[in-house]
């Protein structure tokens, strides 16, 4: 737990015995805590150097008071990251200088290999500030969507995250709800029919754009870095978010027919995930496993509800009155 803080387990393993320990040798915390005489006392002379453990004359030690030494400690750290921070933007400004007058090899990276694009696609939302923009579509060929573990760390931090979904991929498996878990994070989704290639952007500074396999079947990519490229798909991105049609879903409690009643005053969770999906023009049924019959009679009823006679007449209405939005609590 306080590897974050720089302690090794064997440390913190002392530590904690101190606590309840105190005044005591190494030859008695290491039956403790049962670990060899030469690891508990470099344990105990790194915590001392720390300040979390004194030492008096007759060689007996004691745990500082947590909330003072380990207070401390914290605070450092968070000094040093602050100043790691500060550092970054200057770095990053004279990054961005040098690579004015850098030439082409500069600017464009070729990765090849699928774990080489993984940990290029992890270190770009690691990278971003401010924002990750991306284009998704399948197959997934380095990361499915699942396993992208920089994504909810980088939203902790406050980046915001903006995606545009080919249509086809709304019909891979799981894919529904894994969206549904990333507009619950505060993930933006929009659905377009057709998408031009794969894309992540980190700010304006960095892009990362999968290609074809190479001729002994490898994947590649190209890293890009702030250049007249990168502009333009940074403009391409914008464009097709601006129209791309937004993905509305929730969760539901359940997807049997026993959940799919509608109630008299609008429409259900489950309705407002049929109407999501219908809207993105995916067929519900297969995404949520409901029957065909079951699928109709909704709509049918919802078509009551609104006072239309057709699908398009009940999408309009449904975006005109927020009814493919996810409920507000």
């Amino acid at each position: 737990m306080l590897d974050v803080l720089g302690l090794k387990p064997d440390d913190e393993r002392v530590y904690r015995a101190l606590l309840g320990r105190p005044n005591s040798t190494a030859i008695l915390l290491s039956d403790e805590v049962a670990l060899p005489y030469a690891h508990v006392d470099k344990a105990l002379s790194r915590l001392v150097g720390w300040g979390l453990v004194t030492r008096s004359a007759d060689g007996r030690f004691t745990a500082a008071p947590p909330a003072m030494a380990l207070g401390a400690l914290i605070s450092q750290r968070r000094d040093g990251l602050r100043m790691a921070e500060h550092a970054l933007v200057t770095f990053a400004e004279e990054h961005r200088a040098a690579m004015t007058g850098s030439s082409i090899n500069d600017l464009i990276e070729v990765v090849t290999g699928v774990d080489a694009i993984r940990h290029r696609f992890l270190q770009v939302q690691q990278a971003a500030r401010t924002q990750v923009r991306s284009f998704i579509t399948a197959p997934f060929v380095a990361l499915p969507p699942e396993e992208n573990t920089a994504e909810p760390v980088a939203i902790g931090r406050g980046v915001q995250f903006r995606a545009v979904l080919d249509r086809a991929v709304l019909a891979e498996p799981g894919i529904v709800d894994d969206a549904i878990d990333s507009l619950g994070k505060g993930v933006q989704l929009r659905v377009a029919d057709q998408l031009p290639m794969k894309l992540v952007l980190a700010d304006a500074d960095l892009g990362l754009v999968p290609l074809a396999v190479t001729p002994d079947g490898e994947p590649g990519a190209v890293l890009l870095h702030r250049s007249g490229l990168l502009d333009a798909l940074d403009a391409l991105f914008e464009t097709v978010w601006r129209n791309a049609h937004p993905l509305a879903l929730s969760a539901t409690d359940g997807e049997a027919e026993t959940t799919v009643e509608v109630g008299p005053q609008g429409p259900t969770e489950l309705d407002r995930r049929i109407l999501g999906l219908l809207l993105a023009g995916l067929t519900a049924a297969a995404q949520l496993g409901l029957s065909a019959r079951t699928l109709h009679r909704r709509l049918r009823h919802l078509m009551d509800l609104a006072g239309v006679r057709s699908r398009m007449q009940l999408g309009a209405y449904a975006v005109r009155n927020g009814w493919a939005d996810p409920p507000r609590p």
